[in-house]
């Protein structure tokens, strides 16, 4: 039977600004998060909702086409004119936008400086797990494994001899490009001669690459969020991708994926389930991320077990992990975000 989160004011109306889209590489997938989310409050009688896509200008288009404008006094304008008469207020905001801006905390400053309140981490946190590398060194910091990599800070000859090194000292690496989402910009290579257009490829995408070692493991995902006040940390579910490739952005999204999911994972032991859960509250708390995350890990055939990524605003598709844990762990989504939306404008 599913928990239900307390509501801290059932009959108040929120009115709530759904923002997806974004008009980057990750587009598409935002609007399937938007499309689930949607449903989800469709169930709350209290929550009057406006949904608007940001295409790649920048601007708010909403559902019937018509560009609209959030400003400061938090009302939604038509961007045609009109009088604030006929401008929507806006209570409350849901940036569900996977990769720039949303999970970069640009959307989330921007929010900030209009005093709303708003579903997800703040910007610094979203900036900082968005970026690989940010990631490692804060993960470092706080004491959590995280797999061993190397770090290019220059698409030039010197920067590309630390990267062949790495792939002679590991065998195999991934070619990552430091602050692109849902393994946008990721490069499995095993061949030297391969290497040097991986990472021109990935200086394409970001000024940063990160160099990382392959390891063959079986990747677990855990939902850490805040429920009623409390940090709720779920049993790690697991992600099978085909023998013959990586978990990339196809295979998470793509409707023939071949990937296949386990919302608990099977056979891990209880020390592992022990520090895979201290990580994630470690990280959690350390990073200061807020409502949500999907922390991800590493388990190797040697037993290691490594903190792979910190998402700010995971997946919410049909085949997306995050809510799947949130209702394995009895917990209902609608009425969760429902008792966060209504206690951050109490």
């Amino acid at each position: 039977m599913n928990k239900q989160a307390p509501n801290s004011n059932p009959s108040q109306t929120i009115h709530v600004l759904l923002i997806c889209g974004g008009g980057g590489s990750e587009h598409d997938v935002s609007l399937r998060t938007a499309d689930f989310i949607q449903r989800e409050l469709a169930k709350s009688p209290t929550v009057q909702l406006t949904r608007v896509t940001m295409d790649g200008d920048g601007r708010f288009v909403d559902e019937n086409d018509q560009v609209r404008e959030l400003r400061s006094d938090k009302l939604l304008y038509s961007a045609s004119g009109g009088n604030s008469g006929s401008a929507q207020p806006v209570d409350y905001v849901i940036p569900a936008i996977h990769g720039y801006p949303g999970e970069t905390g640009d959307l989330q400053s921007q929010l900030e400086i209009l005093g709303l309140p708003y579903f997800g981490c703040g910007p610094e946190a979203s900036k900082v797990c968005f970026n690989k590398i940010t990631t490692k060194l804060w993960l470092t910091a706080l004491g959590i494994d995280n797999t061993p990599y190397q770090f290019l800070c220059a698409d030039n000859a010197d920067e590309a001899a630390k990267a062949q090194d790495a792939l002679k000292q590991w065998g195999s690496v991934f070619v990552k490009a430091s602050n692109q989402g849902s393994s946008v910009g990721c490069y499995k290579v095993s061949d030297p001669e391969a290497l040097d257009g991986a990472l021109r490829e990935a200086f394409k995408l970001s000024p940063y690459v990160l160099v990382e070692k392959c390891l063959k493991v079986r990747e677990l995902e855990v939902a850490a969020y805040l429920y009623d006040g409390e940090l709720v940390v779920t049993p790690p579910g697991e992600v099978c991708a085909p023998e013959d490739t990586f978990y990339s952005y196809e295979e998470k999204y793509a409707e023939a994926s071949r990937a296949r999911t386990h919302v608990v994972a099977e056979g891990l032991s209880d020390a592992q389930l022990g520090w895979i859960r201290e990580a994630s509250k470690r990280a959690f708390v350390g990073l200061q991320l807020k409502d949500l995350s999907r922390i991800d890990f590493f388990l190797t055939d040697d037993g290691e077990i490594y903190l792979n990524e910190v998402n700010t605003f995971p997946g919410m598709t049909s085949i997306s992990m995050f809510p799947k844990m949130l209702q394995n762990q009895g917990h209902d989504f609608s009425s969760y975000l429902g008792a966060l939306i209504h206690a951050a404008v109490a």
